[in-house]
């Protein structure tokens, strides 16, 4: 048994590999831009030393968050790309330079152009505007208008790769440079603009382009993920992340906290609601099911067949609902609270764990009723259909022809081996403890999982979204592996050991 265990964890880990990447994928083509959901600082609208303080504390948080690394270990790109190319940080002027990139392939060329528009954008926005101490109200307006123009040409340059309509707009750019406000050194950079268009548009080198290259990173965005910023084996010396398979899910875009902290907040509450449920389901559908096939077409098997089929027919949310409307209004019966899993004014100080559970308990009552109903209708009729199907077999026959009473012969033999598909059905709880009911946590005010989940989807909390997804995939495998021992542990016949 060790020996299988040791192999399925062996086989595990290119699982848990292709699942951290599929995380990491999704991550990192989510919509949006980390930096921008989690910067605090403000925002444009104001002078040119501002802004410009505002893009260097937006570099610090991405050097803080690393994507100012790599995406993987390997890229495949062309003999025209530059091995830097990840620096861009901005995805429109990204796919821009890769479409220049294929277009002309003399990357020299295009990076000097780039910067020349990105020099010409610093100088439009330093050229000093006519006051109305000199000029008439109309004049000033007229040459704050023509600024914003350029300024919108200057930007829409960073971002197209079509050469027609950077001809024309440079040559609008000249047409609008004609006023006397405009100062010489913004017109030489406009001159060295369109001097670096020229250059680029002409020594192309498409060739380039058809070279496939490999790119080695060591240090990437991917492996700091995983191991954090520190040793990759001890995790000493980490500074901004500890890596996620030492538990740091980095930092989540709605409440600014680290996500580890909400999950280890969230994670109890649903646990605890998984695991009472699931106590609850076993204990009372394992009886059911098998008294029903002990007892085939009698009164209680057609009674319960019925009922079973319709609390399973029922979706939660409308149980959850009704269970409010009956049990948790004043005008019906105002039996249990309706939200929430603790008073407002919270436990009492010093309370230990049995006493906060006897205060949390009323609140507990109706979603944990909405929680079990339908895993115990269904858990029922699985263990009725597997226990008729071992009830007519040769062992079964030889226990009876030896004597032995119908309840030994029922609960002794005939369940043991009727709970393998009980038991592939108990894997499914440790996923289920992770994320939680989306839908019942949300509705009976519970702080799980479900609910954090559901905020985070609301609110595109995409660090949240991808660790609930990692967590559930690694939970997952941990359940596949505790229901193959346990097929070993309630049927003997079932052995992982090599002969």
């Amino acid at each position: 048994m060790l020996k299988y265990i040791f192999r399925r964890i062996i086989v595990f880990i290119p699982t848990l590999f292709i699942i951290s990447l599929l995380a990491f994928v999704i991550s990192v083509n989510a919509p949006g831009d980390p930096v921008n959901a989690l910067f605090s600082g403000s925002e444009g609208g104001g002078d040119n030393g501002q802004n410009e303080r505002v893009e260097r504390e937006k570099a610090v948080l991405r050097h803080k968050l690393g994507l100012d690394l790599p995406l993987f270990y390997i890229t495949v790109s062309s003999l025209a790309s530059p091995d830097t190319l990840y620096k861009v940080f901005d995805r429109a002027e990204y796919a821009s330079l890769d479409r220049l990139i294929n277009r002309y392939g003399n990357w020299n060329e295009i990076s000097a152009w780039s910067k020349s528009v990105k020099a010409l954008r610093k100088a439009v926005l330093a050229v000093p505007l006519p006051d109305t101490s000199t000029v008439s109200r109309s004049e000033a307006e007229n040459a704050l208008l023509q600024r914003n123009n350029c300024v919108e040409i200057i930007v829409s340059l960073q971002f197209t790769d079509d050469p027609v309509q950077i001809g024309s707009r440079l040559e609008e750019l000249k047409k609008l440079t004609a006023a006397a406000f405009w100062t010489n050194e913004f017109r030489t950079r406009l001159s060295e603009t369109t001097t670096a268009f020229t250059q680029m548009s002409t020594q192309k080198s498409v060739w380039k382009t058809y070279i496939p290259t490999l790119n080695f990173y060591g240090n990437n965005q991917y492996h700091r993920w995983i191991f954090g910023d520190g040793n990759w084996l001890t995790g000493k010396g980490a500074v901004n992340t500890e890596g996620i398979i030492r538990g740091d899910f980095g930092i989540s875009y709605g409440t600014k906290q680290s996500v580890t902290r909400t999950i280890k907040r969230a994670v109890p509450w649903s646990v605890l609601m998984t695991l009472i449920s699931v106590i609850l389901a076993y204990l009372i559908s394992i009886p059911i099911g098998v008294y029903a096939a002990a007892h085939k077409d009698s009164l209680f098997d057609r009674f319960s067949s019925v009922m079973l089929f319709m609390l399973y027919s029922m979706p939660s949310f409308f149980m959850g609902t009704l269970l409010l409307l009956l049990f948790a209004n004043p005008e019906m019966f105002d039996l249990f609270p309706a939200n929430g899993v603790k008073p407002v004014e919270g436990y009492p100080e010093g309370a230990g764990f049995f006493e906060k559970f006897r205060i949390s308990l009323p609140y507990l009552i109706l979603p944990l009723i909405t929680y079990t109903y339908s895993s115990l209708a269904f858990l029922s009729r699985q263990m009725r259909v597997s226990t008729l199907e071992i009830v007519h077999q040769d062992f079964i026959r030889t226990a009876r022809a030896k004597g032995l009473s119908e309840r030994v012969v029922i609960w002794k033999h005939a369940v043991r081996n009727a709970l393998l598909p009980i038991v592939t059905v108990f894997s499914n709880i440790f996923p289920a403890a992770i994320g939680g009911s989306v839908v019942l946590e949300v509705l009976f005010g519970i702080p799980g999982m479900g609910r954090e989940i559901f905020d985070a989807i609301r609110t595109q909390d995409y660090p949240m979204i991808v660790s609930v997804f990692t967590l559930s995939g690694f939970m997952t495998l941990v359940g596949y592996l505790v229901a193959d021992i346990l097929y070993a542990v309630v049927d003997p016949r079932i052995t992982y050991s090599s002969k």
